[in-house]
């Protein structure tokens, strides 16, 4: 049962009570039965950056879950590790926060359009079976400080994507190639 406040009805493997399900999809049971949430890895390919996200802070506590893009899959699952870990601990996690504390930069929670879920999102898709679960994209500046969204910031884009404009609206990149 989940801890968290929201009324919001999950629709995950474990609340359906979906007792037959293949290997990748009861690794992840196990893992969030036992921790609370996973951090699934992407990693980088000759083809883009990779990315990293959680899944299971939306059952377990009816957080969003977090997704971020573009450095290291380690620092990353370190970094949502610890912000899921804060976030179960009473720091809640909201769209526009702003967190010094986490990483050696500044980072910015903004929400996800769903748009996105399928292109980045495909465990926690197998997972919940179908919408809403909420997730917010941890995001950081590139060299000079600037985010994706502010003068200055553009050259992010190429590191991670802004995946609170509808895919439509996102400027092309190797973000948007497979869409």
């Amino acid at each position: 049962m989940p801890t968290g406040t929201g009324h919001t009805p999950c629709h995950c493997v474990l609340c359906q009570g979906i007792n037959e399900l293949d290997h990748r999809t009861q690794s992840v049971v196990d893992v969030i039965r036992q921790h609370g949430w996973q951090v699934s890895m992407v990693p980088a390919d000759g083809q883009g950056p990779g990315w990293a996200y959680t899944v299971g802070l939306w059952h377990c506590h009816r957080m969003p879950e977090l997704a971020m893009f573009g450095l290291d899959v380690r620092l990353m699952q370190t970094v949502l590790n610890d912000l899921g870990q804060r976030a179960v601990e009473g720091q809640p996690l909201e769209a526009g926060q702003e967190w010094h504390d986490v990483a050696s930069v500044p980072l910015v929670l903004r929400p996800v359009d769903y748009r996105w879920y399928k292109a980045f999102f495909g465990t926690a898709i197998s997972y919940y079976r179908k919408p809403p679960f909420p997730v917010l994209q941890v995001v950081w500046p590139n060299r000079d400080g600037a985010f994706p969204w502010q003068p200055g910031g553009e050259d992010a884009l190429s590191h991670q994507p802004r995946l609170d404009l509808h895919p439509d609206e996102h400027p092309a990149g190797v973000w948007t190639q497979d869409l």
